[in-house]
C-alpha cells in the first residue's frame, strides 16, 4: 500500500489507534495508561482524535487540559525523561509507518513541541 499524507479525521483516527496499540505493548509506558491513569479508552481516544485534529487542521474541537492531566498523573507515578522519549519514539515510528507528506511532518513537529512543553513542566514540577 502506498503511503499518503494525513488528510482527514479518519487518517488521524487510524494513526491514533495504531499509536495506542503500540503504546499498550510497551512495558515502560503502558502502565501509565492501564494502571496509573486507568484510562477510559473510548473517552481518551475521542479526546485524542479531537486534540490532533485541532492541532493539525486548526479546528477548535478539543476541550481539555493536557498539562493538568499530566501533572495529576505525575503525582500518582513520577514520569521521567525516558517516558517522554519512549512516547515520542513510538509516535514518530507510527507516523512514519503509516504516512508521508507535509502533514505527517507537521504532526511530528507538533508532537515534539508538545513533548518538550509537557516534559519541561511536568518533570521539573
Amino acid at each position: 500500500m502506498m503511503k499518503t499524507d494525513i488528510l482527514t479525521r479518519a487518517d488521524i483516527e487510524g494513526l491514533i489507534n495504531q499509536f495506542y496499540s503500540l503504546v499498550m505493548k510497551d512495558e515502560e509506558i503502558a502502565p501509565f495508561f492501564s494502571e496509573v491513569a486507568k484510562v477510559d479508552w473510548e473517552h481518551h481516544l475521542l479526546q485524542m482524535y479531537n486534540f490532533w485534529e485541532s492541532v493539525l487542521f486548526s479546528k477548535k474541537i478539543f476541550q481539555g487540559n493536557p498539562l493538568r492531566k499530566h501533572l495529576e498523573l505525575n503525582q500518582k507515578q513520577q514520569m521521567t525523561h525516558r517516558h517522554f522519549a519512549v512516547w515520542m519514539r513510538i509516535f514518530i515510528l507510527t507516523v512514519d509507518n503509516l504516512f508521508i507528506g507535509e502533514n505527517a511532518e507537521k504532526i511530528k513537529q507538533f508532537a515534539q513541541m508538545i513533548r518538550n512543553n509537557l516534559e519541561s513542566k511536568v518533570i521539573l514540577a
